[in-house]
């Protein structure tokens, strides 16, 4: 029983760090390539994704129209920006690899 619950807590301990760190480390080249990439290949998500969001926020033909319009200009914008992050990808541009839109992933809310 004791053994079991060293075990417990051993493992608490390493996620707790794991988390720590996972949400603390810098960006890389290889982040600013993972997140071109993936800009890259999610980025007409934004289309739905904006006329979703008009929709619940306004109504629905808020949502067909200027949802719309929302989501064809950002799905232009999110898969430039992956275009953008993996042919730069191994420059430190912008300072940093910071990323050049945000929210960084199309999944990520901005709120």
């Amino acid at each position: 029983m004791k053994n079991l619950l060293k075990g417990i807590i051993i493992c608490v301990a390493i996620l707790m760090i794991l988390n720590i760190a996972t949400s603390s480390y810098a960006q890389d080249m290889g982040k600013k390539l993972y997140r071109g990439l993936a800009n890259i290949v999610t980025g007409w998500i934004e289309l739905p994704k904006n006329i979703y969001d008009t929709s619940v926020e306004d109504n629905p033909l808020s949502g067909l129209t200027i949802g719309l319009a929302k989501g064809v200009g950002m799905t232009i914008v999110r898969t430039g920006a992956g275009v953008y992050e993996t042919v730069t990808f191994p420059f430190p541009i912008p300072e940093g690899y910071a990323p050049v839109i945000e929210p960084e992933f199309v999944f990520k809310s901005s709120k």
